[in-house]
């Protein structure tokens, strides 16, 4: 089982999570995966997606502010290959879209 495509991500600051959908190798184009990953357990893989916007010098006061514009969908591929090959179980079934 091979992740190969992010159908959406986002940074939930509020709920400290990565809300994002997806699909795998065995997945058609009418199937999705959707999961919520606390920030904590991606920080733990060496990722730390929700402080981009910090080091690129932008603030929640900026009127341009959004996390989700600093993230790399790749890194975020690459994170999730990795944690559900530690954690297959916890890899979410696929729903109809």
């Amino acid at each position: 089982m091979e992740i190969i495509e992010i159908v959406s991500f986002h940074l939930n600051n509020f709920e400290q999570v990565l809300e994002v959908s997806f699909r795998t190798n065995n997945d058609t184009e009418d199937l999705v995966r959707e999961d919520k990953i606390p920030f904590i357990e991606i920080e733990d893989f060496g990722y730390n997606f929700h402080n981009y916007a910090e080091d690129n010098e932008l603030t929640e006061d900026d009127e341009f502010y959004d996390d989700d514009l600093f993230v790399d969908e790749n890194e975020i591929l690459s994170f999730l290959n990795e944690y559900y090959v530690l954690f297959i179980d916890k890899l979410p079934n696929a729903e109809f879209i």
